[in-house]
């Protein structure tokens, strides 16, 4: 996904990318579907693209650390990522 401004309709668009590239998976799909239900489309229009970038750093900061995800098991990708460096770093005390 892609943002530019559109100086014509003096708004931002999203672009889509095209089928093979590294946007073309279906995780990635989802989080972007979920990305635009929740922010994009809720709080549309932006002013400009800064306020959009601010609105974007929240939201991926709220997703990672205190969104409950039921496919982590209700957790959080921060806290799934604490788990895994420390597990990384008991089995590397452990060799």
């Amino acid at each position: 996904m892609g943002l530019s401004w559109d100086p014509e309709r003096e708004r931002l668009v999203i672009e889509c990318h095209a089928v093979g590239d590294s946007y073309d998976d279906a995780m990635a799909e989802s989080a972007d579907g979920v990305y635009k239900t929740e922010l994009v489309w809720r709080r549309k229009p932006f002013a400009d693209l800064a306020e959009l970038e601010l609105a974007t750093f929240r939201w991926v900061s709220w997703w990672n650390s205190k969104r409950l995800h039921q496919s982590l098991g209700c957790r959080t990708p921060e806290q799934i990522e604490t788990e895994y460096h420390a597990n990384q770093a008991a089995q590397a005390v452990s060799q």
